[in-house]
């Protein structure tokens, strides 16, 4: 792989998925649990295919004005602002919603033109439609299910979308991301990959989330630069995971058996 890229491991034809989608100008649904790498596919999809991004983390305040854009006060004019969804669409960028999901149900009605045949953008407050960029590209993530009090898409509007499901690696492709991301020691690799397996497994904890990629990814960077590999498990791994007290102790107990 070209060493420029931003690090990314592929772990099945996501690759190829995303690059037919451009080229078809399809839009793209990433889904999967948080930390499994999607913005990070998606950043090095991006600089794969030499083409700039845009990344907007939606939010449950996230609307369709904040996406296409507003008119704002300057000195004695009123000057209209696009919005990143409708600079991507002028300009021709891959455009990145992360969790869109989360954002206000507007965001979903203002892109539904953006994402069949007519790849349109309608900006009513301008009363103009802008037909988009041929290397315009609309890329998007959410979390279907696997956090308790998550959105879901509507069924209608997946199905908008061309689609890859993200899971957690595989331990040999996990410990191999972890080196290959921080630089620590094979063998302390595949301890924490066998850390993350244990506790993926742990249903009985009623975790809202597990443990990611992410998490795994940040621990190693904390071992790497010298602290303690217990300290850096429990900072990076466990704390993040519950603020249950008793949830805490009985996970600093079984990952200190295993490190």
């Amino acid at each position: 792989m070209d060493s420029s890229l931003p690090y990314y491991r592929p772990v099945g034809r996501e690759i190829e998925i995303f690059e037919k989608s451009f080229e078809n100008r399809l839009p793209l649904l990433l889904k999967g649990p948080t930390g499994t790498g999607k913005s990070r596919f998606v950043e090095h999809m991006a600089a794969r295919l030499n083409k700039p991004l845009i990344t907007v983390a939606c939010h449950e305040e996230t609307s369709s004005t904040d996406l296409i854009g507003r008119y704002i006060i300057k000195g004695a004019e009123t000057l209209w602002l696009d919005g990143p969804l409708t600079r991507a669409v002028r300009e021709g960028t891959i455009i990145y919603l992360d969790e869109i999901a989360e954002a206000r149900p507007d965001v979903i009605v203002a892109i539904h033109p953006l994402t069949d045949h007519r790849r349109q953008l309608y900006i009513d407050k301008l009363g103009e439609t802008l037909q988009a960029h041929p290397d315009f590209m609309l890329v998007a993530s959410f979390n279907p299910g696997y956090q308790r009090g998550f959105k879901e898409l509507k069924p209608s509007t997946k199905q908008r979308f061309v689609a890859i499901d993200f899971q957690y690696p595989e331990p040999e492709a996990e410990r191999e991301i972890l080196v290959n991301e921080t630089g620590i020691d094979a063998n302390t690799a595949k301890k924490l990959v066998r850390i993350a397996g244990k506790i993926r497994n742990l249903n009985e904890l009623g975790l809202s989330e597990t443990v990611s990629t992410r998490l795994l990814v940040d621990a190693a960077k904390l071992i790497r630069s010298g602290l303690p590999k217990r300290l850096s498990v429990h900072a990076a791994i466990v704390q993040p995971l519950t603020d249950e007290p008793e949830i805490i102790q009985a996970l600093r107990d079984l990952t200190d058996l295993m490190i």
